[in-house]
């Protein structure tokens, strides 16, 4: 086993922890900066909360939320099937962790550990691209829904 190997990035967000949340658990935003299936529920997702991807090769890409925390913390466990060693569930996840500063939230990802996968460079990289994309556009979707609330007066 090499050295870790975990994307860590971090956005200042000028919206609240709620509006932030919302983006991380309603499917109509999650759809915006993350890919869903085409008939993914329209629920706000929930612990234990499942996306399962069949993959060209015939296995499957599944990730599963396994802590959410409202408004301060998002787990979501990742796991292949084919992956050669299946690590414990959650040792491959998405972290993302809620800090309000003021009217602003403070929003950290860590993607990993990919250091546990036999192709683990691969997932990393294809993961610093994910974390850039994916914040960004959180951010842009927090902070419009902020900004919209705002001109309604709500």
């Amino acid at each position: 086993m090499g050295k870790e190997l975990s994307v860590r990035t971090e956005i200042l967000i000028h919206a609240s922890p709620a509006y932030v949340w919302e983006v991380l658990v309603n499917p109509k935003y999650v759809a915006e900066w993350d890919e869903l299936p085409e008939d993914y529920p329209t629920e706000r997702m929930t612990v234990g909360s499942k996306v399962i991807w069949d993959l060209p090769n015939g296995e499957q890409s599944i990730t599963k939320i396994i802590k959410a925390d409202k408004e301060k913390e998002l787990v979501i466990a990742l796991l292949g099937t084919g992956w050669e060693m299946k690590p414990t569930e959650g040792d491959v996840a998405y972290h993302y962790t809620l800090i309000e500063r003021g009217d602003k939230t403070l929003v950290t990802l860590c993607i990993g550990d990919f250091s546990l996968l036999k192709d683990g460079q691969m997932y990393y990289d294809a993961s610093v691209e994910f974390a850039d994309n994916a914040k960004t556009t959180i951010k842009r979707l927090a902070e419009s829904m902020q900004d919209f609330r705002k001109d309604l007066h709500l």
